[in-house]
């Protein structure tokens, strides 16, 4: 395993990346083996709560349009996906109050039927809610940390505190669940040294999921100024955490493919070795707008899953046929 000064080194290193990502390349196709998990995501509400400085969802931005999907509409939503071959589903959301504790239960209990894993990606729970969705059968909860720096984590997410991140994760690890985290590549004042903590962060909370994508800034946000994040960094992050957590799930991150069109090969050619296709219906997609020019935003479920199964040809890869947990 890296230090964490040896982890700084390769981050500052500005020379060829190719020997660390064929490592990460290698350690994948020896812990995970060569399939891919396709993973079909729902993003059933753009509403938030929240004020992150880096999102397009965040509460004071007025100019987007919002929706939320009604129970019925997400259940059929999964219940296309999983007659489409998908062995897990993502349900994705703002931090949206409208969806109760009964109300998500009621979701995750109908998805439950198709035989499928369902992951949540939903935002700070209690700890009661979190046990009564595990009861109700799912199965992983993805929750960014975004930044482990608590200075920078503080200016990032006003009224947020990263102490409640931490505990949530916390709650997530002793109910049982998978539990998914991931860091933001290029926020201001981000440092090679907050990075390597963060993977640091990762290893040390075993995460089982660990999604790392570029900053893209979104033009309604307090970050609209600044530079796109450095793909390559995220990469090489990316690569630096497979190698490190071995056995543990890594998506090509839309971001990625957003910033190059052959930023999710890459990612799979670099450590990754799941794909989430976004299966929402075409009506919301280009409404869940954290960044904009989502690549793929405009496509149906079919044509998502046919354009992720063209992405792992050209990759050299296969779709898995299992439900895509953790190999240990």
């Amino acid at each position: 395993m890296y230090s964490r000064e040896e982890i700084i080194e390769i981050l500052k290193n500005t020379g060829d990346n190719e020997q660390l990502f064929a490592l990460a390349d290698k350690v994948r196709h020896e812990k995970t083996g060569d399939e891919v998990h396709l993973r079909g995501l729902i993003e059933f509400s753009n509403i938030c709560k929240r004020q992150c400085k880096y999102c397009g969802l965040r509460a004071p931005n007025k100019k987007v349009s919002r929706y939320r999907m009604m129970p019925e509409e997400i259940i059929l939503c999964a219940q296309n996906a999983a007659e489409a071959g998908y062995k897990t589903i993502v349900l994705q959301s703002g931090e949206d109050d409208y969806y109760s504790r009964d109300i998500l239960c009621r979701i995750i209990s109908g998805i439950k039927k198709f035989d499928t894993a369902v992951t949540l990606s939903i935002g700070e729970r209690s700890f009661e809610d979190y046990k009564a969705f595990k009861d109700c059968g799912a199965d992983r909860y993805l929750l960014r940390i975004e930044t482990t720096d608590k200075d920078l984590y503080k200016k990032m997410h006003p009224g947020m505190d990263i102490n409640t991140r931490i505990r949530c994760l916390e709650h997530l690890r002793e109910l049982d669940y998978e539990v998914g985290t991931g860091c933001l590549v290029g926020l201001p004042d981000q440092t090679p040294e907050s990075l390597a903590d963060d993977i640091l962060f990762f290893k040390e909370i075993n995460a089982d999921m660990v999604g790392i994508g570029p900053l893209i800034p979104h033009p309604e946000t307090p970050l609209k100024e600044c530079p796109p994040g450095s793909l390559t960094t995220a990469l090489k992050v990316m690569a630096i955490t497979r190698i490190i957590l071995e056995n543990i799930n890594i998506p090509a991150t839309t971001a990625m493919e957003t910033l190059d069109p052959e930023g999710r090969i890459l990612a799979l050619k670099s450590g990754a070795n799941v794909i989430m296709p976004n299966v929402t219906p075409t009506i919301y997609k280009n409404k869940y707008e954290i960044y904009p020019n989502k690549a793929g935003y405009s496509e149906n479920a079919l044509k998502s899953r046919k354009y992720a199964e063209e992405i792992l040809k050209k990759a050299g890869r296969s779709i898995s046929k299992g439900y895509g947990f953790r190999k240990k």
